[in-house]
């Protein structure tokens, strides 16, 4: 999020795709492995609602740290009241907040479906949003280079291996609904990106992202809370274990941990979709990121703890078609010859 480089030498983004690995390489981690009570002295599996409280609270913690650790509050949109200027988000970075809060939730409660490998998930999700890039360009009126539909077959085909490394074509209705509202705020979310921030003045992207991370851990932090005391469904009791026994239980640093991880995940990830590249470049750089870190993920929990399976062939068939396809996208675009040359 540069302020005046070329785009071609901007230098940023792959920065902010290494924070994206490696914070989501122990976070996938720590989230799987509790969920599915492999780590040593679990007698069972955790339920990824009793996950969310704690790693929500850490999300909001990490987030409002980052903000004033690098004073990058000051570039949000400011409303004085009574001689006081408080930091507020525009309309636009609001409802872009609240979809990134969706994505959070979704995220997290993706990776503790019983059943589920991280690979599975992790291509799902990533290849969705991948065939979101060159419709949403599209849209908002970008250029959409003819790789990006390379790419997008090469996707398709990546799903298509993890089907097959599960046997079978259906997924829970639960796994169903997450992946759903995972890719409809992803769709919404890039769609604003793209009508109020992505420009060339890089102050218009950091107060877009600066305003969107205000919103973002607090309505997920506060959804939560309203769920867990209004007792509504079977979820509501699990929330109230989250904020109560677990997080204060000998577990409850997983959580915290996993959540401050988390919360990095969102803080690189969304720099990196910032970034003034049209959504083609940005996207493909985002998912290699996260594919590669699940990847990491799967096989060090299969590497650290016995009772994890690493990932079949078939899911590691689909992760190199999907970084196939990412490779496609991101390859520089040769400068258009001009005319008698």
């Amino acid at each position: 999020m540069s302020d005046g480089a070329p785009a071609g030498r901007d230098i940023s983004i792959w920065w902010w795709a290494f924070g994206y690995f490696a914070s989501y390489v122990p976070y996938g981690a720590l989230t799987k492995a509790v969920s599915e009570g492999a780590l040593p002295g679990m007698t069972g599996r955790v339920d990824g609602f009793v996950l969310l409280p704690g790693n929500a609270i850490a999300c909001l913690v990490t987030s409002m740290a980052f903000l004033l650790g690098t004073g990058w509050w000051h570039a949000a949109s400011s409303r004085t009241v009574g001689g006081v200027a408080f930091p507020v988000p525009t309309r636009w970075s609001a409802l872009s907040g609240l979809c990134a809060a969706t994505i959070t939730v979704t995220t997290t409660l993706a990776y503790t479906f019983e059943g589920t490998s991280i690979v599975l998930m992790m291509l799902l999700m990533r290849g969705l949003v991948l065939a979101l890039a060159p419709i949403v360009d599209l849209l908002s009126r970008r250029q959409v280079r003819g790789r990006a539909w390379v790419a997008l077959g090469l996707s398709f085909a990546a799903l298509a291996g993890a089907f097959r490394a599960r046997g079978s074509l259906t997924l829970s209705t639960p796994a169903i609904v997450c992946l759903a509202l995972y890719t409809g705020a992803y769709f919404l979310r890039l769609r604003v990106m793209s009508h109020a921030a992505k420009t060339e003045r890089g102050g218009d992207n950091r107060r877009f992202f600066v305003e969107e991370q205000l919103v973002c851990a607090p309505a997920v932090l506060a959804v939560l809370c309203v769920w867990a005391l209004s007792g509504l469904g079977s979820h509501a009791g699990a929330l109230r274990e989250g904020f109560g026994d677990f997080l204060l239980g000998p577990l409850g640093w997983v959580a915290l941990v996993a959540g401050v991880c988390s919360q990095g995940t969102g803080i690189f990830g969304s720099l990196v979709l910032l970034d003034r590249r049209e959504n083609s470049f940005c996207i493909p750089v985002n998912r290699a990121s996260s594919v590669l870190a699940g990847v990491a993920a799967s096989g060090l929990l299969a590497l650290l703890l016995p009772a994890m399976r690493a990932p079949a062939r078939a899911e590691l068939v689909g992760a190199a078609l999907m970084i196939t396809a990412l490779v496609v996208l991101a390859l520089p675009t040769p400068p258009p010859q001009r005319r008698g040359a």
